[in-house]
């Protein structure tokens, strides 16, 4: 793909693929979690060799993804606090969604959706994460009280993950020139001003 040398880099290399492990390893739970979770789902098991496999490789895929999110908490929070103009861009949001984003507040790298749907994800994965070491008994031992709960608490916060991703990639499939940004790094110039115009305005100098 031949890129403009006036687009405005928006995620670096080594964010692109942070983003990407973090990804890959959720799939990879997503496929291995729901097939324990439901006999229906159980096929899903062959994708890693088996019942015994995914077993054994579920949880040490989610210190990896843990890891790598943690990474992208340190990266990103700070871009990612909520502002009076996010919750005004939160109140509107169904103006962009019928198709009239351009009275829209003005927004820096991130908007109020992004920003909400960053902190759900810390949330659910702080959950997933303390639930899951309280399930991996073959590390460590915790009462049957505390595993009971914690199963119930790591299926959850799946749940709501995965319904937090769906709209995450929804979103990006929706708003054109987003998913470039994060396989080649760049957007337009004309993408920044009219989603993320404080950013584009940081970033260039413009003022209008």
């Amino acid at each position: 793909m031949i890129r403009n040398p006036r687009d405005l880099q928006r995620y670096t290399a080594s964010e692109r693929a942070n983003h990407w492990v973090v990804g890959i390893c959720f799939i990879l739970l997503a496929l291995s979690g729901l097939a324990f979770f439901h006999p229906a789902f159980f096929p899903l098991v062959n994708l890693f060799g088996g019942g015994t496999w995914a077993r054994i490789l579920h949880p040490y895929i989610g210190v990896v993804m843990a890891l790598f999110f943690l990474v992208m908490v340190v990266r990103f929070a700070s871009l990612n606090t909520m502002a009076e103009r996010d919750w005004e861009w939160v109140k509107r949001v169904g103006e962009m969604v019928n198709g009239d984003d351009h009275n829209m507040p003005v927004q820096g790298k991130y908007n109020g959706g992004q920003k909400l749907l960053f902190w759900g994800l810390v949330l659910s994965m702080l959950l997933i994460t303390l639930s899951g070491v309280v399930m991996w008994r073959s590390w460590f031992s915790f009462s049957v009280g505390m595993v009971r709960t914690a199963v119930v608490v790591h299926a959850a916060a799946a749940a709501f993950m995965i319904g937090l991703i769906f709209v995450h990639v929804y979103a990006a499939i929706w708003t054109r020139g987003t998913i470039r940004a994060m396989l080649y790094g760049t957007v337009t110039r004309a993408w920044a001003k009219q989603h993320h115009r404080d950013w584009y305005r940081s970033m260039t100098g413009d003022k209008n």
